[in-house]
Order: structure tokens, then C-alpha cells, then sequence
């Protein structure tokens, strides 16, 4: 069994975590969803419908609808997140240890336990004796090593962020990994919980191309990139056997998609992202499921690199300026979301009450016809899907900036998989609609992810060595109270240097069938499976 809270010698990390989830208005985890439908617009966050069901039952096949398939399954390559492939490679793989919701901590889930000094620069992980990856070989602290060293070293989603906090990673004895970081993090089992703590192990380069193999509470069984990924329960795993037979992922196309094959039953569960609409008929339809609403879920990433238009800041203010967020949330959510230009929601632990920028598009008209009189041509390439709600947002943002002057033309992506690689990859866009919400768990991670120089997640290419040092101080505040602080410090700056724009806040649902239960959270909206199952309808 698995030490269920993090301890540090009589301390405990629990909500001593600056981080823990969203406890404002928690949603029940059990019970009907009646009342769920409200949760959208409130700012409560939780499981939503029925969650526990009594004793599992063994067997069936769980079929979850991924919202951006991830085109590999190697933690260096493709980012630990719910919505990017990091529900699948936890599967595979699992995390030294995960957030939970309900202890309002980071808990073990492949580790023993977890524990750290008094000022939280040294943190010791053990592990379970006798621990072993799916093909038998020793999971041991040297293996945990190399796999963080590996992740490392590939540049994997969070890697700067580790280079950034971690002095040195010590091996002492066969079970346990000692962490010694450069500051006091009291967050840093976040990291754990993402890609460094999804231990890889070392037969899986063997053969010089890339296997998945971990030891995780699935294995793989069948592979194609675009169509399906199927797992099979292993029998062999430390937490025991899945009750779940099979584990299958397949592709989705956009919300209403979704919720579609969720209602004819083609899919059991799914990812929905930033539509209000649709997540509202979800809920209203009494679906079980993890309701997420987070700050910076639905922004406009501009491009701020050389040889593109979002390189003059006054370009940025003038679209931050010259579009209006309510107008948004009418046209793309029907009115049902959150209009706002903060960085976090007010439901947030982490609100601090510092304004964003206003909707001004006198101002943005001015700062527009200045770049126009130094060479620009008002031209700009908006990036987006012909996903409803994505699709409304950027022909909303054409028409806005149109009026002020813009001359925008709107260049259709394929599908998700595509946006993402042309934004992440090949930098291919103006701009587009993007998200980098500010977790609850660890907000110095997306806001070190979302603006740091050096942060690969860095859609927008923003680069400024002031911000660099306030989003650093968001890191090491002490206490809850100084994090709001420097957050605020880090909103003041990004009024004046703009490195995307705020439309508000955006709910994340994970939506499931009210017969699957036993379904467990992680930190980014990852979702863990070792312990769910299927009772008959």
C-alpha cells in the first residue's frame, strides 16, 4: 500500500503545498449531478456525479476519447498533460506521485513514500521493495535516475524547469532517490508528478528505436499513430491487477464531436476543453466526471518572434487592447463562460485582484496606426480549427481587430494534432487560440512554461529577462500570500509587455459514463486508471 500523505519529518506536505487543488466550492464526489450545470460559471472545481460505486468489478474495455492523440508515447517527446497524451503515458508509465483532490496534496502513486527537510530544498522518494518494470527488469532508484537524467537531457516538456530548481539527484541505497535543489520549492513533487516522475525504463531503447515499457498498471498492445492505442492490463503490477481488462484511446474531432460519441456510446469517457456549451450539456445530461475551470484556458498566442507581426509590442497592445473578452464569451460561449484579462480567475487561491487590460480599442487603434507609420502592414494570420467554438473565436477576433484597422485572414489547421505541431514545432502562425492555465498545484509552472526565455512550452517566443525574474519569485515566495504578490508583479508586467492576450478563464472536462468509477486525478488534468472499473449499466 502506498503512504497516502507526504511527510517531511513531523511535517506534513499537504496543504503546506502553496498549490494544493482549488478548495473553494468543491464539487461532491459522489451523488447525482443535478446541480453540476452551474458549475461552469462557478469557479468550482472537482469530481462532478457519481464517483464511487461501490465494490469493483473485474473485466471490460474502457474506451476514452483523446483530444489531441498523441502522435508518440515517450515522455521526452510528448508533454505530460491531459490534453496533450499525458492520460495515455500515464497508463504506461505512472508517476512517482500524483495530486490529490480530496487529501489536498501530492500523494505516492509508483512510490513508497515522499518526505522533505524543514525548508524544503532536500526531498527524499522511496520505493517499494522489489519494484519491476513490465518486462521484469528492476525498477530501482539508479533506474529512476536514468530516467530523469534521460528526460533531461531530451529536452522533455519541464526539463529547464528541473535544470532550473534541481542541484543534484543522489541514489544512497537501492530503494531510495534523494533531491537536493539550487532554492527552497515547497511545490516541487509537481515535477514528480509530471514527465520526470514517468520512469522509463531502460530496455525500451534497446533495440535503438523507441519501446514503451514502465511500470505502469498497463502495457501496450497495439499501436497506430492517427487511429488507436490500445493497452492490456498487467497482471503483474505493484498496485495490483487493473480491474479494467482493456484501456483503448482513439482520436476525437472538437467538443460537440465528442459529446456526441459520448451520448451514442462509442466512447466511454473524454477530454473537453474550453467549450461552455457543450460542457454545460454534459453536465446538464448528468455525466459523470473532473471539472477544471483554470485561469489563462482561453487566451490569443501571438507570435512574438522576429520576422512576424507580434515582434513589435505596440502590435501586441493593440490586439489586447482591440478585442473585447465579453464579446468573446458571447459569440464562441453563448454567454456561458468567464470574460476576463487576469491571469488567474477569482475562484482562484491564487487571485489577487490586479486588473488586466481593458477592452480599449481607441487605444489599440493608436498603437496600431504607430507600427503602421514605422513599416507594418496590418497584416495578420490567425491560426485556427473549424471546430464550432474555436472557429467563432476567430472569426469574432477578425471582425474586432478588422475595425481598428488589421487586415486579418483566418488559415485553417486540419485538426488539433496539426495546430499544435505548426504552433509548438514549425512556429507557423500570427496568431492563435491557446491556453496555459495557471494550476492550482503549481503556478509558477505554467507561468514559467507560458513566458520564461528559455521555457520550451514557450508557444509565443516572448523573451525578457525581467519577467524571467518575476516569474522566479513566484517560485520561491514563501508563503501563500507572497505567491499572490508575485503574481500580481507578473500580471503588472504582462499589461505592458503583452506576451499573449487574456480572454478568461475556461473550463476543462473530463467527462465520463455514470458507470465508470474508481477514476483517479493528477495534476494537468491527467487521469489515472490502476484503480477504475465498469459496473453493468
Amino acid at each position: 500500500m502506498h503512504t497516502r500523505i507526504i511527510r517531511s519529518g513531523t511535517r506534513l506536505i499537504a496543504l503546506a503545498i502553496a498549490g494544493a487543488l482549488l478548495l473553494t466550492g468543491c464539487a461532491s464526489s459522489s451523488g447525482d449531478a443535478s446541480g453540476a450545470g452551474s458549475l461552469a460559471g462557478s469557479g468550482a472545481a472537482g469530481f462532478v456525479g457519481a464517483h464511487d460505486g461501490g465494490e469493483p468489478v473485474d473485466g471490460g474495455v474502457l474506451t476514452f476519447g483523446s483530444y489531441s492523440f498523441p502522435a508518440v508515447l515517450d515522455p521526452t517527446k510528448t508533454q505530460s498533460a491531459g490534453s496533450t497524451g499525458g492520460t495515455e503515458m500515464a497508463a504506461i508509465y505512472d508517476t512517482l506521485v500524483r495530486s490529490d483532490f480530496a487529501a489536498g496534496s501530492f500523494v505516492p502513486q509508483l512510490a513508497k513514500t515522499l518526505t522533505s527537510n524543514g525548508d524544503f530544498t532536500v526531498y527524499m522518494l522511496t520505493l517499494p521493495d522489489g519494484l519491476t518494470f513490465s518486462d521484469g527488469s528492476a525498477l530501482d532508484a539508479q533506474a529512476v535516475k536514468w530516467s530523469i537524467d534521460r528526460f533531461v537531457a531530451a529536452k522533455g516538456d519541464v526539463s529547464q524547469s528541473w535544470l532550473n530548481i534541481v542541484d543534484r539527484v543522489d541514489t544512497p541505497n537501492a530503494t531510495t532517490v534523494e533531491f537536493t535543489l539550487k532554492r527552497p520549492w515547497n511545490q516541487f513533487p509537481a515535477l514528480l508528478s509530471m514527465g520526470p516522475g514517468m520512469v522509463v525504463a531502460r530496455s525500451s531503447e534497446a533495440n535503438g528505436t523507441f519501446t514503451p515499457i514502465g511500470a505502469g498498471p498497463f502495457t501496450l498492445a497495439k499501436f497506430t499513430p492517427h487511429e488507436e492505442l490500445v493497452l492490456a492490463a498487467r497482471k503483474d503490477y505493484q498496485g495490483g491487477r487493473p480491474p479494467l481488462d482493456t484501456l483503448r484511446f482513439v482520436p476525437t474531432s472538437g467538443a460537440q464531436s465528442q459529446y456526441e460519441s459520448l451520448k451514442s456510446g462509442q466512447i466511454n469517457m473524454t477530454y473537453i476543453l474550453r467549450d461552455e456549451g457543450v460542457v454545460k450539456q454534459v453536465l446538464d445530461d448528468g455525466y459523470s466526471g473532473y471539472l477544471s475551470p483554470t485561469g489563462q484556458n482561453g487566451l490569443g498566442t501571438i507570435n512574438n518572434r522576429e520576422g512576424r507581426p507580434g515582434a513589435d509590442v505596440r502590435v501586441r497592445q493593440a490586439i489586447a487592447y482591440g478585442v473585447d473578452p465579453e464579446a468573446l464569451n458571447t459569440r464562441a460561449n453563448n454567454g456561458l463562460g468567464t470574460a476576463s484579462s487576469e491571469l488567474v480567475p477569482k475562484a482562484s487561491r491564487w487571485y489577487n485582484n490586479t486588473a488586466g487590460i481593458p477592452f480599449d480599442p481607441t487605444k489599440a487603434k493608436t498603437l496600431l496606426d504607430q507600427a503602421k507609420a514605422d513599416g507594418y502592414d496590418g497584416k495578420l494570420r490567425y491560426l485556427a480549427t473549424s471546430e464550432p467554438s474555436t472557429q467563432a473565436t476567430a472569426l469574432t477576433v477578425q471582425a474586432s481587430l478588422n475595425a481598428i484597422g488589421f487586415d486579418v485572414t483566418i488559415d485553417y489547421a486540419t485538426d488539433v494534432t496539426d495546430l499544435v505541431r505548426r504552433v509548438y514545432r514549425d512556429h507557423d502562425f500570427d496568431m492563435t487560440r491557446g491556453a496555459a492555465p495557471v494550476g492550482e498545484e503549481a503556478p509558477y509552472l505554467n507561468l514559467y512554461n507560458s513566458m520564461a526565455s528559455d521555457s520550451k512550452n514557450n508557444a509565443s517566443g516572448f523573451a525578457d529577462p525581467k519577467m524571467d525574474t518575476l516569474i522566479t519569485a513566484v517560485q520561491t515566495a514563501p508563503t501563500e500570500d507572497a505567491v499572490r504578490d508575485a503574481i500580481s508583479r507578473v500580471q503588472e508586467y504582462a499589461n505592458l509587455t503583452v506576451p499573449y492576450v487574456i480572454w478568461g478563464p475556461a473550463t476543462v472536462l473530463t467527462a465520463w459514463d455514470a458507470n465508470v468509477h474508481g477514476v483517479k486525478r493528477d495534476i494537468a488534468d491527467m487521469m489515472f486508471f490502476d484503480k477504475a472499473w465498469i459496473s453493468p449499466k
